[in-house]
């Protein structure tokens, strides 16, 4: 009988032995079946890798039986897909670092219709000509908005770079102090500007900034008056601002265009659906001649920057090399437009757009989930947390609405009395790791020493079950 000492463990040294050559790892049983599993090629480099590291050690050298385990450890590493789906317990809907807004099923239908075939991206059918790209939202666009004209490229600060690069180069853009904003990713406003061979004109104060200010900053040098969103940050107390409708006439007594930027670019009054109330494009274009907004926050579609207004500018600025090499491809289009589609029946756009159903999800429902999953929950955990339910708050996210919040539960983790681990301040972020390691990552956010899941974003329950059993795995 043989005895457990004898039988080889993984990366058992054998001292003074040399490393096993490449030919006879790959003769070996298991290297077959890996072969078949991922190629010969691959396997081979693998074993390579794996050789050399051995080597570079220079402390022993473990059975051939280990070394395969450790390439086989190395490929299934190297095939599993980086970029994966993941549930988002956050409680931030909008979660730039968690891809945004998701998708409607129609507009997953319609990429999917286009992505593995041609499609008529730039072609006419009814003329049998070259077309133009934009032309398959721009009329929904313009329909949804009340804009004369609209263009696409690759994300909002493309559009507001587009923008200023082909209206206002080499000359002066005028802004208020309080709208200087710095968004995440270090993308700032003046530092677009100045790369955008623009020459920014402070005017006002950061939390004061009147008409006249504006109308004594205009001049021959003014090429564009432009109004940022503060859609991450919020001033309070002794503030004032000029009127949209008042800086908007006084830019067209100077013919100097006024340019919007809303950020997230809310299509609806999102106070009519219980939510705190955001510009919309249709209002900020009823005084400004363009407005650039994004596709995947509020609009609730695929990540792109939308530039609307009006006929003339938008000419210039599809006359730009840089449209060209900020343009979108023919998923996005797809996507995009299958969105836009669900905003023709707005009666039925709460349910059918995932993000604002999410926003509009009612606390008292979400409770009721948590309770009903608690339990579930508690069962795969055992012995490795407890679950309670609070409520909690929730904020839409992607730099929307920043100091509302919306009321929301969610179940809290904490560790089991029973846990062998030691108790302390690194329980939670070993569940929080555990959990990030599942097949379908679970992230959730630490907070009082534990371990919150904000169910607010959360539809797939037998989903998120399914991937808490791989923690007894």
């Amino acid at each position: 009988m043989t005895s457990l000492a004898s039988v080889p463990r993984p990366r058992d040294q054998i001292q003074g032995a040399r490393p096993p050559s490449v030919e006879r790892l790959l003769g070996h049983q298991v290297a077959a079946s890996l072969i078949e599993t991922f190629g010969r090629t691959a396997v081979r480099d693998a074993v390579r890798e794996d050789l050399a590291a051995i080597r570079a050690r220079a402390e022993g050298v473990p059975d051939e039986a280990a070394i395969l385990a450790a390439v086989e450890g190395r490929l299934s590493e190297l095939s599993r897909a980086s970029l994966r789906p993941v549930f988002n317990l956050t409680g931030t809907v909008l979660h730039t670092n968690l891809g945004r807004a998701l998708l409607p099923p129609e507009a997953a239908e319609a990429v999917s219709a286009v992505m593995t075939g041609a499609a008529n991206l730039e072609f006419d059918l009814a003329t049998g000509e070259r077309g133009e790209r934009d032309d398959h939202v721009e009329a929904l666009i313009c329909r949804l908005t009340g804009a004369e004209a609209a263009i696409v490229v690759n994300n909002n600060a493309a559009a507001v770079f587009l923008v200023l690069n082909a209206l206002a180069m080499r000359k002066e853009v005028v802004v208020s102090r309080g709208e200087l904003v710095e968004i995440g990713g270090s993308f700032r406003v003046p530092d677009v500007m100045a790369r955008a061979g623009c020459r920014l004109r402070e005017v006002g104060t950061t939390n004061r900034t009147h008409l006249h200010d504006f109308d004594e900053a205009l001049g021959p040098r003014t090429g564009l008056v432009m109004r940022v969103h503060p859609s991450n940050y919020e001033i309070r107390g002794f503030t004032a601002q000029a009127r949209e409708d008042e800086l908007g006439a006084l830019c067209r007594a100077r013919g100097v265009p006024l340019a919007v930027d809303l950020g997230s670019g809310s299509l609806v009054d999102l106070a009519a659906h219980g939510l705190p109330p955001e510009p919309t494009v249709r209002a900020a274009l009823a005084h400004a001649d363009l407005v650039t907004f994004s596709g995947d926050k509020l609009l609730g579609a695929v990540q792109c920057g939308i530039v609307a207004g009006r006929t003339d500018l938008l000419r210039k600025i599809r006359k730009s090399p840089l449209k060209r090499a900020l343009r979108v491809d023919k998923m996005t289009y797809a996507a995009l437009e299958a969105t836009l589609r669900l905003y023709l029946n707005p009666e039925r756009l709460a349910e059918r757009l995932p993000t604002l159903r999410l926003l509009t999800r009612k606390a008292e429902a979400i409770d009721a989930q948590a309770r009903r999953l608690a339990p579930e929950v508690a069962r795969r955990l055992a012995g490795r947390a407890e679950v309670a339910v609070a409520a909690c708050s929730s904020q839409i996210g992607s730099g929307a609405l920043p100091v509302e919040t919306l009321p929301s539960a969610c179940l809290v983790l904490t560790q089991a009395a029973g846990d062998g681990a030691r108790r302390g301040g690194a329980w939670p972020k070993r569940m929080a790791a555990a959990l990030r390691a599942l097949p379908v990552p679970v992230i959730g956010r630490i907070a009082d020493g534990a371990v919150h899941l904000d169910l607010r974003t959360l539809e797939d329950e037998p989903g998120l079950l399914a991937s808490l059993d791989g923690l007894g795995a």
